[in-house]
């Protein structure tokens, strides 16, 4: 595997494929077109050097991808809102528009990525404290406190997926999370990137973000074993302002592994290759297309493979 600098996520029916500042956002149209969207972004590690300092640069790198995500959502969802629907804006939408006018998106946009932060703490970092704390009878070990807290916070993870993977559009977008890894792992194996080969290559990837969030995870059951906090709203309180320090720790073990294929990095990266297999499914040869044309609207492959050449290991597996 050579490293090749470019990242992507899935969209509603497309992917967004990055490098460096440049983003591209490919979108299967309802007619069946391939749309295309060209645009940089300026990460705030960037912008501001000092946030791009080891084990900072984690939590701001995690902002950029929601920051960006939510606008290659917003993009790739407008080629799906029913028409028919539309009608006189309520009550609410005009108060809004008024005050707000053309900054209402933004807004909007805003108000769902606090929304959605404050929401997985919740679920995520204080309901599994909530219910490992009712076993404290049971358990006086605080470190055996700590592990089960952990392993019920995996386990929530597990049904969420497991349950918003039933739903038709998430199926699709996992699918269409396959083809963005199937497309890296061509290139960064030395293949030309064409269906045939992209097809043949491997849906996991290290530098996946489902891999950061099962490192978070597994890091927080240490951080938690160590930092003891009496009191349940304390404990809370720790896990909160804790969050940051984790997440830096985690980017940087998330980076290193996909610049790396030793031995003790590829063991220690199984627990998110694993969990990958539920967050990408095999995608067809449209999404595939798809997944092409982000790839080639910011990234000179061809200049790279020959850049590369003798850099290779041999074809990848799958």
């Amino acid at each position: 595997m050579k490293y090749s600098g470019i990242g992507g996520q899935a969209v509603i029916e497309g992917i967004m494929m990055k490098n460096k500042q440049e983003y591209a956002t490919a979108v299967r149209r309802p007619d069946g077109e391939i749309e295309v969207k060209k645009d940089t972004y300026v990460s705030l590690t960037e912008k501001y050097k000092v946030l791009a300092l080891p084990f900072v640069r984690g939590v701001f790198n995690f902002a950029d991808s929601m920051i960006l995500g939510m606008r290659t959502l917003t993009f790739s969802a407008s080629f799906f809102e029913d028409d028919e629907e539309e009608g006189e804006p309520g009550r609410l939408e005009k108060w809004l528009d008024d005050r707000l006018g053309e900054n209402m998106e933004k807004a909007l946009m805003s108000a769902v990525m606090v929304f959605s932060v404050i929401a997985a703490i919740g679920i995520f970092m204080v309901l599994p404290l909530g219910i490992s704390s009712l076993l404290r009878p049971a358990v006086k070990s605080d470190t055996v406190m700590a592990f089960l807290e952990g392993v019920i916070r995996l386990a929530i993870f597990i049904i969420y997926i497991k349950v918003i993977s039933n739903m038709e559009d998430i199926r699709r977008t996992f699918m269409y999370h396959g083809a963005e890894h199937k497309c890296i792992n061509c290139i960064e194996h030395g293949m030309e990137l064409n269906v045939d080969n992209v097809r043949a290559s491997s849906k996991q990837h290290k530098r996946c973000g489902t891999s950061f969030l099962i490192i978070v995870m597994m890091i927080s059951i240490v951080f938690f074993m160590v930092v003891r906090v009496e009191g349940f709203v304390p404990r809370i309180l720790s896990r909160i302002v804790l969050i940051p320090v984790i997440a830096g720790v985690s980017y940087e073990f998330l980076r290193l592994a996909g610049r790396s294929d030793s031995a003790i990095v590829n063991v220690l990266s199984k627990p998110g290759l694993w969990m990958q297999n539920m967050t990408t499914k095999e995608p067809d040869d449209s999404m595939i297309q798809v997944a092409i044309a982000a790839v080639e609207a910011v990234f000179d492959w061809k200049a790279y493979l020959e850049e590369n050449k003798g850099s290779f290991g041999g074809e990848e597996g799958a």
